[in-house]
């Protein structure tokens, strides 16, 4: 038996992480705030979920203004952000903890959609959600298509005879049994949230590990395998992936930029409100506000209200409100 999308359900989205790898850019912004192929990361999740599901954001009291904004410009009536009073990841309740408390606060009775908002997943939720079988926690997997590829990742390992059904997991083995790797979305039906709440007491921080609980207690997994765009949007160099492969060799404006006389190559992304003139850029990431002129920018990500004159620079981000300048010799 196969879900329809007109059944009970309830998105619950974890965007609590402080993501200190991609500091400067989330020293006062949420990781799924990053603005990817033109828009915030988490926006891509929620413009894909049916409008008819309630969706909930979870993130911390440090990051709670820039979700609050975000949410007014998203203007969906059934978005709910909760704010959990961390300000930093020594307190945090765990990603596993605050849906299990998210659970108990608010008597969810009802399937749950559980997304972690930092991953991009190009292919299509309410497909995923269709796939789902009455009863059975369904997990969404991508194939690498490599096995040396998803050794820096948690594995799948699904039944020969059915591949929609996980048998194992393990966790950046050395030796792949598979290239099927373990992706930010996930089905939990209504009868399994008492093991999530139960589980969660002892493993606050193990949202994958609630699978391998499933298993334990014989409860049935089944995933969902796609092979469209999925990134992990957490480093510097998955950052700038996740864009040129979104993107392409082309160059994305955004409104009100100005652009002039400038050289580019592979993928340019200039956000709301930039000025960028007399320049040379090579996969580089804008946000709004900036003035560039007369830089040379390469592999760079380059906040908003940034200020560049005359600069060259190479694999680097700037945090916001950034001015530099100097005279280049050309």
């Amino acid at each position: 038996m196969v879900l329809s999308l007109n059944l009970q359900m309830h998105t619950f989205i974890l965007a609590g992480g402080f993501a200190t790898r991609l500091w400067p850019l989330t020293e006062k912004r949420a990781k799924p705030l990053l603005p990817v192929a033109g828009k915030p990361l988490v926006s891509h999740l929620v413009e894909q979920i049916p409008e008819d599901i309630p969706i909930t954001v979870s993130t911390n009291a440090a990051l709670k203004e820039g979700f609050e904004q975000w949410k007014d410009v998203m203007n969906r009536p059934n978005l709910t952000i909760i704010i959990e009073d961390t300000k930093s990841d020594d307190h945090k309740l765990g990603a596993l903890g605050a849906t299990a408390q998210w659970l108990e606060q608010e008597a969810i009775d009802e399937d749950v959609l559980l997304l972690t908002g930092d991953n991009y997943c190009g292919f299509s939720i309410p497909e995923f959600i269709r796939s789902a079988s009455t009863g059975a926690p369904l997990l969404a997997v991508h194939d690498l298509g490599d096995l040396g590829k998803a050794s820096a990742f948690g594995t799948v390992i699904t039944d020969t005879n059915n591949p929609k059904s996980v048998i194992g997991f393990e966790e950046k083995p050395k030796e792949p049994k598979t290239s099927l790797v373990s992706t930010g979305c996930s089905l939990l039906p209504k009868e399994t949230l008492s093991v999530v709440k139960e589980y969660a007491k002892e493993h606050p921080d193990n949202v994958g590990g609630i699978f391998e609980e499933f298993l334990r207690r014989s409860i049935p997994v089944e995933c969902y395998t796609f092979s469209e765009p999925w990134f992990d949007i957490g480093s510097f160099d998955a950052y700038l992936e996740a864009s040129r492969a979104l993107i392409g060799e082309n160059i994305a404006l955004d409104t009100g930029t100005t652009f002039e006389n400038n050289t580019c190559e592979g993928s340019v992304i200039i956000g709301k409100g930039s000025t960028v003139r007399n320049s040379e850029l090579r996969n580089v990431i804008i946000f709004e506000n900036t003035t560039i002129d007369d830089c040379i920018l390469e592999n760079c990500i380059i906040d908003n209200s940034c200020i560049l004159e005359g600069i060259e620079l190479n694999g680097k981000m700037l945090r916001e409100g950034t001015h530099l300048a100097q005279h280049r010799n050309k």
